[in-house]
Order: structure tokens, then C-alpha cells, then sequence
């Protein structure tokens, strides 16, 4: 058995590696750099976590998503591996702990957001650490032509120059031709090493449904698949509003939304897991790290922005290998919909200007101040404040974003956490003199470990009960003790924060740049085109046009979505029915010709011939002429 099977057997249980990901782990051992496709729930983070354990030294891992890069720390030391991370939100001190532990705790995994690989912090503590791998995850934020870009990951490039033989692996779930090439360019690749799994998902059936009723419509998906389901809308009141109408319907239905409190987050997620509600109804915040293997559809009420956001969210779909259905209900109204959204996503420059100096003066920050400063950040208040359009403010602050003047994260769930700054001789010396706070401190230490070299996660709630006391009269003692130089104590709380990558700047030294404002808002114009033609579209096989989008221009017919389950109906097989195709095609491409006419040319059964015609006269793939003969219209979808 390989090194690394073994390491694949010892920390996770599996005798095997999936498809695909010890070619990878094995190049990535050897050095090399590599780009890993893997779709959602291909297993990504394997092919980083088993070489850089079969390595000395520490792995660095980019991501921009802070609640799975949480999650991924919490998985690994539950299995004895030693990781940790630090993002935007962490205090200075809570960093400056981290990096100390990074460099000389053998930690295994340090975790980082993008927007840390620039700071003076992490470019001093760089040298220290024996790092291994660079992995990066989310690659696809790093190229302009993808459709999360980031500014801060192209700040990886220069971190290679003081790692100058550590190998990056970049991995992601959904990239186009084009943003895989732009991902190796921007991070240097010395060989353009690509390994990939196939997007083609055999067990899941997508379907699109045109349909004005999109609440009936979504009953009937319900009452007809067996099995838990997940519904897709784009805003946060219409999560409750679904949920609710389907509860009215006798249906185990809740809601899901960012704006949830952590508790009710995680209660809603749990339950849901664990069957006790059916249907989840939620905006795009639900999913990250979900991996219930037996969801037998996934419907989307509303029409992603991309076909990239719309795969992701679809893929959450059969992962047990089982059949499921992934249904987009559409109708006309959302094409105005989308169409205003693009208006929104890219607000007139004199708009983003204002809201970067009524954000600056929200935060009451001052022309020449700011820089690196991190600040908790409320939009619903702020908008509220200020009267602004939340959509077309959220923009704005996006397209601030990716001008490198502040990064916006998403909102971020931190649990209280302490540390003791005292030796145990004074805290001793503490305890006895201050008998109230001993049982306090006591229960701490026989609750937790590590108190003494990093930041631990209490569970407030739980040690208010063991105490009898209320959680507020907690954080009261906890705030003393930290008033005292005990304890650094760092309060549970629950929000997005804004952090400044410059000074601030006057509005008239605020540039926005046209070419960049340009070449975004065509690439996000393009991306909704290619989601409304997915939608719009009757003529070609569902799975087959996605796995197109993404490269693979030799897609079969999957044979189970909508459009092949009409063309499955004449009762012909896939070879037959592709030879007649393609020889009605070729004849009338050369000119227009009678029924009668094209049957006789056509060497098969006269019933097959007429089904196919038919077929293709109801696909508008052919049509008479004014001269009454069939001719092959315009084909813009092989």
C-alpha cells in the first residue's frame, strides 16, 4: 500500500482514493504544480490534506469561504491533525497567537483568506513557516473571466516568490475553458498540469419547466418525487414565504437564510439532515459543506446568474448515486428580473462614489485614514441609514472590491473564545483571592484545554447552566476577568465585516476603472445570456448544453431531462434516432424538399421517418417553407 493510501486509510477510513484524486495527490507529491476539476462533492480537499501530511512542514490553504475553512479546521482536528486559520474579523492578537502556533506548534494546515497574503504580518511570519504545498481552493476567484473574481487572490503569484519550490495545487468545482487557462497564467504554473473529472452527472436528471404557477408547479415536484428536497429562491423573505404555503399544504417544509441566528442556522441544518424536515427553502447561503448524500431533487424557483452558481447548486442533488432531479421553473417574468439585476450589479460610477464616502462616513472614517483597519459591517442598517437600494448598494461595494480599495466578506459566525494571559502560579495567586471567580475559572480548566497557548472556542450557554447563572451574568464575569489581564475574552457575535485596503480617498481621487468596469459587466452580461438560453431552450439535451459550457464538446445525451424524455417518446433507439438526425439535416441543408420527398431519400421504416419529422417540425428544428417543403432552419445549439 501506497504512503498515501495509507494516510487515506489512517485519518479518513477509506481503502481507496475516488476518481481521480490520487493522480493528483501523487503529482502533487512529486512537486509538480496542478490544476485539480472536481465537481461539488468530488472530494477536493483530500488531494491537499494527504500529500502535505505525507510532507514535513506546513501547507498553506487560500480560501475566500470563512465558514468552510472553519469547518474544515473543526474536521481536521477531530482526527488528530492539527490545523488552524486566521481571517478577516480575528483580533491582533488572536493573529499574531495563530502565526506563533503556525510557525513553531507542527501544525500541519494553516488556513488563510486571500486578503491576508499582501499584510506585513503574514509576509514577516512567511519565512518561519516550513511550508510544504500552497493549496487553493475556489481557484476560479482569480481569474477576471470567472464569476467570483477576487483581487486578493492574485496576490498568491507573489507569495511564490519567497516559496520558489513549493508546488501549488489549485482546485474548483466549476470552470469554463477559458478561466482554466487564466488560472494557470495568474499563478505562475512552471508545467500546465490539468487533471479532471467529468461534470457529467449520469444519475441526475435536470429538467425546465415553463410555467406561470411556479408555487403549483413546485407541489406537484413535491407530491411526485419521494425523498427530501432543497428549493432555491433568490431573496430572504421569499425562503419563509414558500416554506410557509408549503406547510399550509401539509408539507415538512422550513426556511434557511444568512440572516439567521447561528443557533437557528445550525438547529434548521441539523434537523434537515437528519430527516426531520423534508423540503429546506433557502437563498444560495445554504450548502456550503452540506454533503447529504440521498436529496432527490433540487428546484429553483428563481434563475441563477450563472450557469456555474446553477451547476453547484444543482449538483447538491443524487450524491448517494441514486436518481434525482434537478428543475428550474421559469417564466417570463424572470427574464425582466435578470435583466434588472444586471442594471443593479453595475451601478453608474457616480452612485459607487457616493456609497463609498456614505460608507466611509457610516464607519466615521477619516480622508487619509483607514488603511487595514477591519470594521463590523451592517448593509440592512446602512442602507436603511442612508436610503439606499440594498442590491445596487451591495454592488457597489463589490465593484469597490475589486478595485482593491476595501474587501466586504460575507458574514461570519464567531463563537465566543478566551485565552489565559496569566501563568498558572498567578492564577492561583488570582483564585484565592478572589474566591467568586474561582469556581468560574476551575470550571474552565476542567472544560477546555490549550487555554494557555491559543484561542478557545466556550460554549457560553453551557457554562452559565453549570454555573446557575443567567448567560449575561457570564459574560459580566468573563468581561471582568479580562478587565483584570486574566483572560482575553472575546464575545460571541454574528456579522459581516468591511475591511479597508487603502486610505480613505476623496471621491474625486476614487477611480473606477472603465476598462475593468467594462470587461466585468460584459463578462456577468455574458454569464446571464448563457443562463437564459439554458432556460429558454428546446432544443438540445439539458446536460448535454451545460457540460458544453464547460469545455466538453463530446457530451452524450444523458437521456433523462426534459428534452430527452420528448425525443425518448417515439419509442426509437439513440443510434437510429441520430442517423435519421443527422441525414434529414444534411439532406435539407442542401435545399428545402417535399415530405414525400425527404421520406424516399431517407433509408428506414416510413413510420420511423414521420415520427422524426414531426419531432423535429415540434423542436422548430425544421418548418415549411412558403413553397410548402421542409427546410433545416438555423441550428444554434449543436
Amino acid at each position: 500500500m501506497s504512503k498515501y493510501r495509507q494516510i487515506l486509510m489512517k485519518y479518513w477510513g477509506y481503502p481507496a482514493f475516488r476518481e481521480r484524486q490520487e493522480e493528483i495527490v501523487e503529482a502533487v507529491g512529486a512537486g509538480k504544480d496542478v490544476l485539480g476539476l472536481l465537481p461539488t462533492g468530488g472530494g477536493k480537499s483530500i488531494t491537499f490534506q494527504v500529500p502535505a501530511l505525507a510532507s514535513e512542514g506546513i501547507c498553506l490553504v487560500v480560501t475566500p469561504l470563512i465558514a468552510l475553512m472553519r469547518d474544515q479546521v473543526d474536521n481536521l482536528n477531530q482526527r488528530g491533525i492539527k490545523a488552524l486559520a486566521i481571517y478577516s474579523g480575528m483580533t491582533a492578537h488572536e493573529i499574531k497567537i495563530a502565526y506563533d502556533n503556525a510557525a513553531y506548534g507542527n501544525y500541519k494546515f494553516l488556513y488563510l483568506s486571500p486578503e491576508r497574503l499582501g499584510t506585513d504580518s503574514f509576509l514577516e511570519r512567511l519565512p518561519l513557516l516550513h511550508v510544504n504545498l500552497i493549496a487553493v481552493d475556489e481557484a476560479h476567484c482569480i481569474s477576471q473571466w470567472g464569476y467570483d473574481f477576487r483581487p486578493s487572490y492574485l496576490k498568491i503569484a507573489a507569495v511564490r516568490k519567497y516559496l520558489p519550490d513549493v508546488p501549488v495545487l489549485a482546485l474548483t468545482a466549476t470552470a469554463t475553458p477559458k478561466v482554466v487557462q487564466d488560472i494557470m497564467e495568474r499563478l505562475e504554473f512552471r508545467e500546465k498540469l490539468i487533471y479532471s473529472k467529468s461534470f457529467e452527472r449520469n444519475n441526475l436528471a435536470y429538467v425546465v419547466r415553463h410555467v406561470e404557477d411556479k408555487q403549483k408547479h413546485l407541489l406537484k415536484i413535491i407530491e411526485k418525487i419521494p425523498g427530501t428536497g432543497v428549493v432555491y429562491v433568490r431573496n430572504r423573505k421569499a425562503t419563509k414565504d414558500i416554506a410557509d404555503f408549503l406547510k399550509t399544504q401539509g408539507i415538512s417544509a422550513d426556511y434557511y437564510h444568512a440572516g439567521l441566528s447561528p443557533e437557528t442556522r445550525d438547529w434548521k441544518q441539523q434537523a434537515w439532515k437528519q430527516g426531520k424536515i423534508r423540503i429546506i427553502v433557502s437563498t444560495n447561503a445554504f450548502g456550503m459543506g452540506i454533503d447529504k448524500p440521498d436529496v432527490r431533487f433540487v428546484v429553483h424557483l428563481d434563475l441563477p446568474d450563472s450557469l456555474e452558481a446553477y451547476f453547484q447548486e444543482a449538483g447538491r442533488g443524487g450524491r448517494d448515486g441514486k436518481k434525482a432531479y434537478a428543475v428550474l421553473l421559469y417564466n417570463h417574468a424572470d427574464d425582466k428580473a435578470i435583466k434588472t439585476r444586471l442594471t443593479k450589479s453595475f451601478p453608474p460610477r457616480e452612485t459607487i462614489k457616493q456609497v463609498y464616502q456614505d460608507l466611509c462616513n457610516y464607519l466615521k472614517v477619516a480622508i487619509g485614514e483607514g488603511k487595514d483597519m477591519v470594521y463590523d459591517f451592517n448593509l440592512l442598517e446602512f442602507t436603511r441609514l442612508f436610503k439606499l437600494d440594498q442590491i445596487t448598494t451591495f454592488s457597489a461595494l463589490k465593484i469597490l472590491e475589486q478595485e482593491a480599495y476595501l474587501e466586504l466578506t460575507d458574514e461570519i459566525d464567531n463563537p465566543a473564545k478566551i485565552i489565559f494571559l496569566v501563568e498558572r502560579d498567578d492564577l492561583y495567586k488570582f483564585q484565592v483571592t478572589n474566591e467568586i471567580y474561582d469556581v468560574l475559572i476551575k470550571l474552565i480548566l476542567r472544560s477546555y484545554t490549550g487555554l494557555f497557548n491559543d484561542y478557545v472556542k466556550i460554549d457560553e450557554q453551557f457554562l452559565a447552566n453549570r454555573l446557575g447563572i443567567t448567560r449575561d451574568e457570564l459574560y459580566h464575569m468573563l468581561q471582568f476577568l479580562s478587565k483584570h489581564h486574566i483572560i482575553n475574552y472575546i464575545p460571541a457575535k454574528s456579522t459581516p465585516f468591511i475591511s479597508f485596503k487603502t486610505e480613505r480617498l476623496s471621491t474625486q481621487s476614487l477611480i473606477i476603472s472603465k476598462e475593468n468596469y467594462e470587461t466585468k459587466k460584459k463578462n456577468y452580461s455574458d454569464k446571464v445570456s448563457a443562463a437564459l438560453h439554458y432556460a429558454n431552450t428546446m432544443q438540445k439535451c439539458r446536460s448535454q448544453l451545460l457540460l458544453e459550457y464547460f469545455g466538453d464538446k463530446k457530451a452524450r445525451r444523458c437521456g433523462m431531462c426534459d428534452y430527452c424524455q420528448r425525443r425518448n417518446e417515439l419509442n426509437i433507439s439513440q443510434f437510429e434516432f441520430d442517423t435519421l438526425h443527422d441525414s434529414i439535416r444534411d439532406l435539407l441543408i442542401l435545399k428545402p424538399l417535399r415530405a414525400e420527398d425527404l421520406i424516399g431519400k431517407l433509408n428506414c421504416e416510413q413510420q420511423k421517418a414521420v415520427k422524426i419529422i414531426r419531432w423535429l417540425m415540434d423542436e422548430r428544428k425544421i418548418q415549411y417553407n412558403t413553397e410548402n417543403c421542409l427546410e433545416w432552419t438555423v441550428d444554434l445549439f449543436r
